[in-house]
């Protein structure tokens, strides 16, 4: 059950949805999904409902809200120079700092709407270190992380989530493409650094075979297997970490 909502975030109104299980089932558990660089979509839709028919409440904000109406994109709007450079320009313009504090109004925003317990992120694509950098920063509040295809996890940028690992208290996974440029070997190897040395309880599986974004229907490397497989383990770290 999709509610469409409008959150006061750090630097304007954000557009975002809330989903609740479609049977009608009460759900205290809170769960921010966060957005690949092709924005809210039906597929995006068709995948946090499926989360929230788990027994979950989950908000699917518009991290792009500063720049008005775009699109509307899809996973194959990569192939359109236009739409590409569209895309990336919002990309660069909505830096880490931003959307972690936009993401105290996301928390507030999952209260509101019931959301009382701890609260998990899951991050695809560029959401994905979102959903990390979330994870240090409201720390108290978020019992678990997950990305799948996540995007510079553990680059050189001063922003890069993980430089934060040591804040996390939650348990976090990531999931990652067999081959993935925007999060080559080194990078994987360096998060996995931060992460034991921080302490964090943490996952990093490598999905041979599977290119980024794998996970989202209407990107055209969709995987149902590795997608069904994904789904298996985001299920299972929110089941063991938010009851």
């Amino acid at each position: 059950m999709k509610q469409d909502i409008e959150i006061n975030a750090a630097d304007g109104v954000a557009k975002a949805a809330i989903f609740r299980p479609d049977n009608g089932a009460s759900a205290k558990r809170g769960v921010i999904f966060y957005m690949d660089a092709m924005g809210p979509r039906q597929a995006l839709y068709d995948m946090a409902q499926r989360l929230a028919d788990a027994g979950y409440i989950v908000l699917l904000p518009d991290v792009f809200y500063r720049f008005g109406a775009y699109g509307p994109f899809s996973g194959t709007s990569f192939g359109d120079p236009a739409a590409r450079e569209r895309i990336m320009a919002m990309v660069r313009g909505t830096s880490q700092e931003m959307t972690k504090r936009d993401s105290a109004a996301f928390l507030d925003a999952l209260t509101a709407a019931g959301a009382t317990g701890p609260v998990g992120t899951v991050g695809y694509c560029m959401g994905g270190a979102r959903a990390l950098t979330a994870a240090a920063t409201y720390s108290d509040r978020i019992a678990a992380a997950a990305t799948f295809h996540g995007g510079n996890l553990a680059s050189n940028a001063e922003d890069s989530p993980h430089r934060l690992a040591a804040d996390i208290k939650g348990r976090v996974y990531i999931g990652v493409a067999g081959v993935d440029n925007s999060f080559p070997p080194e990078q994987s190897a360096r998060l996995a650094e931060a992460l034991r040395i921080g302490g964090v309880d943490h996952m990093i599986e490598n999905y041979i075979g599977m290119a980024h974004g794998w996970t989202v229907p209407d990107h055209g490397v969709y995987d149902e297997t590795g997608a069904e497989r994904h789904w298996k383990r985001l299920l299972n770290l929110f089941q063991e970490t938010l009851a």
